[in-house]
């Protein structure tokens, strides 16, 4: 088997979005303290995707979300000459030459997304030349089904807040995650509204419900340090982003005071990057996404790493990439799932590219093991609704 082709397309939605209101979720910008929407910038609206052809009739299917213009690019120029006409089945030395000759300006970011894209087509595209589901070309199912948890609780009027978080725990979710809408330049009465949000989750869910929180990038070290204390009592599964990805020290100063979970990965890139996490003792969970961690073959490494340190692996986002690396993997207790919504924040829109997204069943997903490979397709009738570049 042979690779004859890759064609990338990046599908940019255009149509009716969610606007959300201020203090919507915290993120890096906040701390320059913008006039204009701080969250603008972190709301995305394109989506790559990436199909590998093969002479034996068989296609792959990878996609990413991050900065999907550049990551074409990336892919046209420097990926592709690498892999045409190479053997499909070479995953990790396929894997190995797209990051050395990218290194110089790779290694994370779009470089490396850009890799996760065209590895996750790469194994999807094994799975169906073997006709089994990519899971178990990793190592098969380690659970029945796959636990997850509602991920869309952002900051909004608390009435409406309860509602929501009401509505999940009705479906049979047994885990929900919160987004926080201060941080530092919001003060102490940021402070406040944050522990709002909070106290009216938990006293819709109770307590036999898990309760997640994430700050996105959008906390300093000492505003974190300032709020572990007030969290405490709310007893929560983690707090997620609570610093920069960039400064570990951060987050392993935030762990060693043993008051809240500490949970991050989802903008750190490669299994170097987890180790450098895991050595510093910075995290009690590891958030990677497939699709920017380094596509499936980096994602298992990693998942193996975080075992042998006792570090369960959560990944970010759910969908089909990562819940075959969840299923295939003991130390991934759960994964998280972006409920089908109208477009807001771009999270979404894999809904209206792909066929085949499961969905829950009283907070469960399942792997149809009579489907080869990860199990999607593209949808091209609902492409119609986007503005195709290719």
């Amino acid at each position: 088997m042979k690779i004859t082709e890759i064609r990338t397309r990046v599908v940019e939605w255009r149509g009716k979005t969610v606007e959300p209101q201020p203090h919507f979720c915290t993120n890096p910008m906040d701390v320059l303290d913008l006039p204009s929407d701080s969250m603008s910038g972190f709301r995305f609206h394109g989506w790559l995707v990436v199909e590998i052809f093969t002479d034996t009739g068989h296609v792959g299917i990878g996609n990413a979300a991050l900065s999907p213009r550049l990551t074409k690019q990336a892919i046209d120029l420097y990926l592709k000459p690498i892999l045409m006409g190479k053997d499909p089945w070479e995953t990790e030395y396929l894997w190995q030459q797209m990051y050395r000759q990218t290194m110089a300006f790779g290694r994370k970011g779009v470089g490396m997304v850009a890799i996760s894209a065209v590895d996750i087509a790469l194994w999807d595209l094994l799975g169906k030349a073997t006709g089994q589901p990519v899971y178990r070309l990793l190592g098969g199912r380690t659970k029945k089904r796959i636990p997850v948890y509602a991920s869309k609780l952002y900051s909004q009027p608390l009435e409406q807040l309860a509602a929501e978080a009401s509505h999940y725990k009705e479906q049979g979710y047994k885990g929900m995650k919160l987004r926080f809408g201060w941080g530092p330049i919001d003060g102490a009465a940021g402070m406040e509204r944050n522990l709002e949000l909070v106290r009216t989750v938990r006293s819709v869910i109770g307590y036999e419900v898990d309760l997640m929180t994430d700050a996105y990038m959008g906390w300093t070290l000492d505003y974190a340090r300032r709020m572990l204390p007030l969290l405490e009592p709310f007893r929560l599964r983690w707090l997620e982003e609570a610093v920069i990805p960039d400064d570990i020290h951060g987050y392993a100063a935030l762990k060693a005071m043993g008051r809240v979970p500490i949970a991050g990965g989802e903008h750190e890139f490669t299994l170097y990057g987890f180790r450098e996490l895991l050595e510093a003792k910075a995290v009690d969970y590891i958030q990677f996404d497939t699709n920017r961690v380094g596509g499936i073959t980096q994602a298992r490494k990693i998942a193996a790493l975080a075992e042998a340190y006792s570090v369960p692996v959560v990944p970010h986002a759910g969908q089909m990439h990562n819940y075959h690396v969840v299923m295939a993997s003991f130390n991934s207790p759960m994964a998280e799932f972006f409920p089908v919504v109208d477009v807001e924040v771009g999270n979404e829109l894999f809904w209206y590219v792909f066929k085949g997204e499961p969905t829950p069943v009283d907070g469960y997903i399942d792997l149809d093991e009579n489907v080869p490979g990860l199990g999607l397709t593209i949808d091209e009738e609902s492409l119609k609704r986007f503005e195709i570049i290719e």
